[in-house]
């Protein structure tokens, strides 16, 4: 009992002295590349490449609507059936984050990126 004690009073500690604490909220396949400038820059994408989350709450097909970037390239946005809590977190000022977190040569445009998003705590 003492050593869990230990080691949680240790992880307590490390994750204080961090500069931000990350939490994984959501594992995506990315949505509409097929429209966007994915293919364009597939071969230079990378697993663990950071993408930008850009809200759009005045699309007109999707009030939830989040566009993904990489480099400043729309590759598509997150599916609208996984897009809400994002949306709404995104809306009340929550720090979130995206990376890449697989690449597949899948021809299925739903299979060929997936990303995470992250909440900085």
């Amino acid at each position: 009992m003492r050593f869990l004690l230990t080691i949680s009073l240790a992880l307590w500690l490390m994750a204080a002295q961090a500069e931000s604490v990350r939490m994984l909220v959501q594992n995506s396949p990315l949505a509409g590349s097929q429209f966007y400038a994915l293919e364009t820059f597939w071969s230079a994408i990378k697993i663990g490449d950071a993408l930008q989350l850009i809200r759009e709450p005045d699309n007109k097909h999707d009030r939830n609507a989040i566009r993904v970037e990489w480099k400043g390239h729309q590759l598509g946005y997150v599916p609208r059936a996984q897009n809400r809590a994002v949306a709404a977190a995104m809306d009340a000022g929550d720090r979130l984050s995206a990376r890449v977190s697989s690449l597949s040569d899948n021809k299925n445009p739903w299979q060929r990126l997936a990303f995470e998003v992250f909440v900085e705590l």
